[in-house]
């Protein structure tokens, strides 16, 4: 598969001579668009991360059903519909350069694929199946009826124990020897006999799988191998960051742009932090306040959150007690708000001659105003977790990196029951932590969270959604008598007998 930038040219690969649900045994001879080879990555990426959720919840096999094909209409359709299977093919070649890399990223590939594999096998036709069953040579035969007649008795005791419709005269049966389907055998699903099991129609999708599966781990292996010994070198300034990012792409909304939620009342930041930040922001919230102080991963972390929750953030030093006071519309934090907020807090501990001096650089940097003059968006989950928190840090996915008791004593004190607890529990030594975070977002808020959360700015979102039509939060504009001063010295002469509130 050579990737260029211009035109890719179209295959007049005849639409019969490609089987629906494609083999994935070789990669194509396709020259294929830079933008499209990420663009079809990252359609399959949001098709394997839905299928990885639900598996996560626990769906049911009818559900997961339903969904798949609901994803792979949503994400797999091509504009033009003879390039479905091209998109089809080249999307699994790209997953399976991304990911072959680590033994995890194998792992969660393999098992998302062949799950994959199964779902759109069992929404095919009966002759599609059976000429899928023809194109990878499986080990079985279909029984004559003579053995279906020796064996009848059998198999309806078989299809009685698992209430399944009894076999009838035009039943197809196939005898494959037991080792090719283990889950079947190892489930008393279908009837032994000398060394082969009678596979039912309905049950052929596990000897199918169980070979594409064997097919798949087999070729990410090769797969590796060839990226370390020579295609990580030989495209490293082309093709290798596109990959080595791809396996750590956000698929959720865009959160750099910002949001309108109505009108937040924020001098109640305190209230906010408690009600709808995630565990994460949360954290980092409630250790600023206490310490007065993060360090630079925690202020990355929290600093970029901040900065599209609040559009107008009116900061003021007040005292230790009420140390900011802001009125908000909307969401987005402005770069000289956000040089307010950080310099009342730290100024606690550091002073504000150093805050100017050691920090307020790396803020004014965050919004693009310093160094590459990148405006960075704030960090998803993915990115979250992935990070590597030292000691003294404060930043990192609370689920991945606290300790059990630690986590279980954050998420008493954001009112999980022990229930829902044990279910947040259970899925972080599982190291499902997004759906950790969803679970807990759900037994907050008592409200199901389909979608999942990907996003702390999610998070936040969904979270004010629900509970802004319960607080009916009363707009406070705040008004200062006098003159406002920008200088830290005289900031401290705003006390809270200076300031009048109005209904506005």
């Amino acid at each position: 598969m050579e990737i260029v930038r211009s035109q890719r040219s179209r295959t007049n690969t005849p639409n019969d001579s490609v089987s629906t649900l494609p083999l994935y045994r070789y990669a194509p001879q396709l020259e294929v668009r830079l933008e499209d080879f990420e663009v079809f990555a990252m359609d399959r990426l949001r098709v394997l991360k839905g299928i990885s959720d639900a598996l996560a919840r626990g769906k049911r096999p009818e559900e997961m059903e339903n969904l798949v094909r609901d994803l792979w209409k949503a994400n797999m359709r091509h504009p033009e519909a003879s390039e479905d299977v091209n998109k089809d093919i080249i999307s699994h070649f790209v997953l399976r350069l991304v990911y072959c890399r680590t033994e995890d990223l194998r792992k969660w590939f393999l098992s998302m694929e062949t799950a994959l594999y199964r779902y759109r096998f069992l929404l095919g036709s009966s002759e599609a199946k059976r000429a899928l069953m023809e194109e990878f040579d499986l080990p079985c035969k279909a029984i004559s009826r003579t053995e279906f007649e020796n064996a009848k008795e059998k198999l309806e005791q078989v299809a009685r124990s698992f209430d399944q419709p009894l076999p009838t005269a035009d039943a197809i049966f196939y005898k494959v020897p037991f080792e090719e389907v283990p889950e079947l055998v190892a489930g008393r699903r279908v009837y032994i006999h000398k060394g082969h099991a009678y596979v039912a129609m309905h049950q052929v999708v596990s000897l199918v799988v169980t070979q594409f599966r064997s097919n798949l781990s087999k070729a990410l292996i090769l797969t590796n191998r060839k990226w370390t010994s020579t295609i990580r070198e030989q495209e490293k300034d082309r093709l290798t960051p596109i990959v080595e990012a791809l396996s750590m792409s956000y698929l959720g909304p865009d959160y750099s742009q910002t949001k309108e939620f109505g009108e937040i009342s924020i001098k109640d930041l305190d209230q906010l932090a408690r009600s709808s930040f995630p565990l994460c922001m949360r954290h980092l919230f409630d250790k600023l306040r206490e310490d007065h102080h993060l360090k630079h991963g925690g202020r990355m972390q929290l600093g970029l959150f901040l900065k599209y929750v609040f559009r107008r953030l009116f900061t003021f030093l007040l005292s230790l007690t009420l140390c900011v006071s802001l009125y908000a519309k909307g969401v987005g934090l402005r770069m000289e708000d956000a040089l307010a907020f950080w310099k009342a807090e730290f100024s606690h501990k550091v002073g504000a001659e150093r805050f100017d001096k050691e920090y307020a650089y790396s803020i004014r940097h965050n919004y693009g105003k310093e160094g590459k003059r990148t405006d960075y968006t704030p960090y998803s989950c993915q990115k979250i977790i992935s990070s590597t928190p030292g000691v003294g840090d404060h930043h990192g996915c609370p689920y991945r990196h606290f300790s059990e008791e630690n986590l279980r004593a954050a998420l008493g004190r954001m009112g999980v029951g022990s229930r829902a607890m044990e279910d947040v529990v259970d899925k972080v030594r599982n190291r499902h932590y997004q759906l950790a975070c969803t679970l807990t977002f759900e037994a907050v808020h008592s409200s199901s969270c389909d979608a999942g959360i990907n996003h702390p700015n999610q998070y936040f979102s969904d979270s004010h959604k629900i509970l802004q039509p319960k607080s009916k939060i009363t707009n406070i504009q705040v008004q200062i008598v006098g003159q406002p001063h920008s200088d830290q010295a005289e900031m401290a002469k705003f006390r809270p007998s200076n300031l009048q509130t109005c209904k506005s």
